[in-house]
């Protein structure tokens, strides 16, 4: 909500609340996961996190529709006041119907000092275990390619193919719809097939996204591509959770997602820097977009050496 008070100049101010934003929805989203172990059977844990996600990107869509009235002409603080809304109704199922906390109350710096000693011991304890450390070697590979593609997709949008803010809209509306559908789709084969089997199924249609991509001329063929993108985007997510949910030992959830959480937050290094000099190199994005596959093939290398718990 305090977004409303930022004016022209004032970028210290709004990288400063994007940063505490940011901080809240990831550190939710650490506990949000922990509980997929703690409410689904290990048979259901695919489906449900297909599902989970799949009603993520509903909620996407439902803000972007809430959204779009305000793009034309662009009126940034009507917006923001939505979203606020829109995260306070839709934090109430999580407080009222989630099950509560079962340990004991700590203070937060006492809390912060254990988290964080935790974490380290907890990644040692980690990296001795070969298939666990696999696959957040892998994970934080392919989701820093999946980052990147979600940061620059709407750069090289506007950049390279001339889309403007109300297309830039309807395109990400477009994405989260074929994500909902690749979430969904996926959920069932996830148990079913495993979630390897998706991962690297997901990871394969990943590299051949950023091959079309780069194959793009106008925008009626990067709409085809961004839908495309988006079945990748939400099979590979929930998949991802659902492999990682089987190394994590009972009553550990907490710890393990954190960790889980970190490596994925940290993926979000080579691949911007990658994009970034590329672009400057050949002054083009299209090379650029086309080098992400590169972070998808090494994951794809890696992930295939995990064996499922």
């Amino acid at each position: 909500m305090a977004f409303v008070f930022l004016k022209p100049g004032m970028i210290l101010t709004g990288f400063a609340l994007a940063t505490v934003a940011n901080i809240g929805v990831e550190g939710a989203v650490v506990f949000y996961n922990a509980y997929l172990p703690e409410i689904a059977p290990a048979g259901m844990q695919g489906r449900v996190s297909g599902w989970g996600f799949a009603v993520g990107y509903a909620g996407s869509i439902v803000a972007l529709l809430a959204a779009l009235p305000f793009t034309r002409p662009f009126r940034a603080n009507l917006i923001w006041m939505v979203v606020a809304a829109q995260f306070a109704l839709f934090s109430l199922p999580a407080f009222l119907i989630l099950p509560g906390a079962t340990g004991s109350s700590l203070g937060w710096r006492e809390a912060a000092r254990k988290g964080l000693d935790t974490s380290m011991h907890l990644l040692v304890r980690l990296w001795r275990r070969p298939n666990a450390r696999r696959f957040l070697l892998a994970y934080l590979l392919y989701e820093d390619g999946t980052n990147t593609v979600i940061l620059f997709a709407s750069v090289f949008a506007v950049t390279t193919l001339g889309f403007g803010a109300s297309d830039l809209v309807l395109l990400l509306m477009v994405t989260q719809f074929s994500a909902l559908a690749g979430s969904a789709l996926m959920a069932r084969p996830t148990d079913t097939k495993g979630p390897k089997f998706v991962v690297v199924v997901s990871l394969l249609l990943w590299c051949l996204v950023v091959t079309a991509a780069f194959f793009a001329q106008t925008k009626a063929q990067f709409w085809v591509v961004a839908s495309v993108a988006g079945l990748g985007l939400g099979s590979v997510q929930a998949a991802s959770r659902a492999l990682y949910a089987r190394f994590i030992p009972r009553g550990e959830e907490d710890q393990y997602f954190g960790v889980y959480a970190m490596v994925g937050k940290s993926a979000a290094v080579i691949g911007p820097i990658l994009f970034g000099e590329i672009s400057r190199a050949f002054g083009s994005q299209r090379p650029a977009i086309l080098s992400i596959a590169l972070l998808f093939l090494g994951g794809l290398a890696i992930i295939a050496r995990v064996e499922e718990a």
